[in-house]
C-alpha cells in the first residue's frame, strides 16, 4: 500500500515536471518578407501559425515586419526562429546566423521568374530577349520592388547589367523602389512609372482575381528561371525546443496541404530545399555588389 502510494506520488511529480517544462517552452516565432499588401500577408501567415502550432505542439506566433531588411534583422537577433524569405534575403540571413538552414521551398520556387511590365502608353511591345529593347529605354522611368527583393531587384538588375553593360540608373531616365510587388504593379498600371520588375506569381494571382487593367499594363519580357523563396530556420532551434524539432518543422511544412493556405502564397505545395540550392543567388548578389 505504502509502495503504491509512493509510485503514484512519483508519477504525479513526473507529470507535473513534464507539464511545467512544456509550458515553459518559449513561443516559436516566425516572420515573412513583406512582398505584398500587409493585410493579405497577415491573413495568410496567421493561418500558417495555427497550422504549425497544431503540428508542433508549441505556441507559434507570426509577427509582420515593415521591410526585407527588418525580416533579416529579426532572424539575426533571434526575435524569430523561422522565416519565409526570398532567395536573396534568405542568403543574407543564413550568412549572418551560422548553422541556419533552408528547409522547404514552393514547387514553383525552383524555377522562378520576373516579369518586366510596362504601361501601355509607352508603346512597349513584348520581346523575346531583353536586348531587343536597346535604345528604347533612355526616356523611360523604371521601378524595382524592395531593395532586398530577389525577383523585384536582384535578378532584374542582374539581367539589365548583363544585357546593357550599365547600371539601371544609366539605362533609364529615372529608377525607383516601390517597396513591394503589389505596389510595383499599381505604380506601372497608373503610369507613375513607365516600367517595373514584378514577381510573376503576383502578376498571375492578381490577373486571375481580375485585379489588373490589361488595357493599361502589359508584360514586356520574362527573365530566365532562377531559385527564389524558401523557409529558413535558425540552427539553434533544437537547443531551444528539443532534439529533432528542426526536422519536425521541416516535415510540417512539407506536409502543408490546405488548399486555401497554399493558394494564398500562391503555391501548389512545398518540397525540400537546401542552402546549396541558392548558391546561384549568392553568386549574383556578390557579383553586382549587393552582398559583401
Amino acid at each position: 500500500m505504502i509502495l503504491n502510494n509512493i509510485r503514484k506520488l512519483i508519477g504525479a511529480v513526473t507529470l507535473a515536471a513534464i507539464s511545467a517544462t512544456a509550458s515553459a517552452a518559449p513561443p516559436f516565432v516566425f516572420t515573412a518578407i513583406p512582398d505584398e499588401d500587409e493585410t493579405k500577408l497577415v491573413e495568410r501567415f496567421r493561418g500558417v501559425a495555427d497550422y504549425l502550432e497544431e503540428q508542433l505542439g508549441v505556441e507559434v506566433r507570426y509577427i509582420p515586419v515593415k521591410s526585407y531588411a527588418a525580416a533579416v534583422s529579426a532572424f539575426r537577433n533571434n526575435q524569430v526562429q523561422l522565416a519565409w524569405f526570398g532567395g536573396l534575403s534568405g542568403v543574407q540571413a543564413r550568412r549572418l546566423v551560422p548553422g541556419s538552414e533552408a528547409l522547404a521551398q514552393g514547387k514553383e520556387d525552383v524555377s522562378f521568374h520576373t516579369y518586366f511590365i510596362a504601361n501601355t502608353a509607352t508603346g512597349m511591345e513584348p520581346v523575346d530577349t531583353l536586348g531587343e529593347l536597346e535604345g528604347k529605354l533612355d526616356d523611360l522611368t523604371f521601378t524595382f520592388g524592395s531593395k532586398g527583393s530577389t525577383s523585384g531587384r536582384l535578378m532584374p538588375e542582374y539581367y539589365l547589367r548583363e544585357t546593357f553593360g550599365k547600371a539601371p540608373e544609366d539605362i533609364f531616365a529615372r529608377v525607383g523602389f516601390s517597396g513591394n510587388h503589389t505596389r510595383t504593379l499599381r505604380l506601372v498600371e497608373s503610369g507613375t512609372y513607365d516600367m517595373g520588375a514584378l514577381n510573376f506569381k503576383v502578376w498571375d494571382k492578381e490577373l486571375e482575381a481580375g485585379n489588373i487593367d490589361t488595357d493599361a499594363v502589359r508584360i514586356v519580357w520574362k527573365t530566365p528561371a532562377y531559385p527564389d523563396y524558401q523557409w529558413t530556420i535558425r540552427g539553434d532551434v533544437n537547443e531551444r525546443y528539443g532534439q529533432g524539432f528542426k526536422e519536425k518543422v521541416r516535415q510540417a511544412l512539407l506536409e502543408l496541404e490546405d488548399p486555401e493556405l497554399l493558394e494564398s502564397f500562391p503555391r501548389s505545395g512545398f518540397i525540400p530545399a537546401s542552402n546549396k540550392d541558392y548558391a546561384p543567388i549568392e553568386a549574383v548578389g556578390e557579383q553586382i555588389g549587393i552582398l559583401d
